[in-house]
């Protein structure tokens, strides 16, 4: 059965939290807060957090540092993954992915219908990987954050869940 073995050991990792909004700094950006918290409370690392606008060099720029610092393992995006012209976050991200993370986009849709039904069709939530670091983009919204935490994203960063988990094969990401 799928879930949390408590036998096994915890291990805590290390995640930057980039908020791309054109409105929001980081005392008005709710979702990175709840984000924020989440990470925290669930025993994890909170390594940087930072706002950016809706722009692809911008977001880039942030995205490519992390991914170039040892000492970050996850990041998770919020905003940008509308339909909207200003929506920039998957074209900014997805030409830095070596592997694209195809199930957590169909999984992240389900968790979503749950709450927000058909409406989860607006959002081009997108994970991958780039060079060992997984990035996860979810929407701006509190809910979407949420939904994308809470269901999703914190169980596969959980070293206990079974039958598998992505900090498991963190050690190996850079083999070749």
């Amino acid at each position: 059965m799928p879930g949390i073995d408590e036998d096994l050991e915890f291990k805590s990792v290390r995640i930057a939290i980039l908020a791309v909004s054109d409105t929001r700094d980081l005392e008005s950006d709710t979702s990175g807060q709840t984000l924020a918290s989440r990470i925290l409370d669930a025993g994890h690392e909170l390594s940087d957090r930072k706002v950016v606008r809706d722009d692809t060099a911008a977001i880039q720029k942030v995205v490519l540092k992390w991914i170039d610092d040892p000492s970050i393992d996850v990041v998770i995006t919020t905003g940008g993954t509308g339909l909207t012209g200003r929506d920039v976050t998957p074209e900014a991200l997805t030409p830095l992915f070596d592997k694209v993370i195809e199930g957590f986009s169909v999984i992240f849709h389900q968790v979503s219908y749950q709450t927000v039904g058909l409406s989860t069709l607006q959002s081009r939530a997108v994970a991958g990987l780039s060079r060992g670091t997984f990035i996860f983009c979810l929407p701006g919204s509190r809910g979407a954050v949420k939904d994308g935490w809470d269901k999703v994203i914190s169980y596969q960063l959980d070293s206990r869940y079974r039958p598998c988990n992505l900090v498991e094969i963190m050690p190996r990401l850079m083999e070749v």
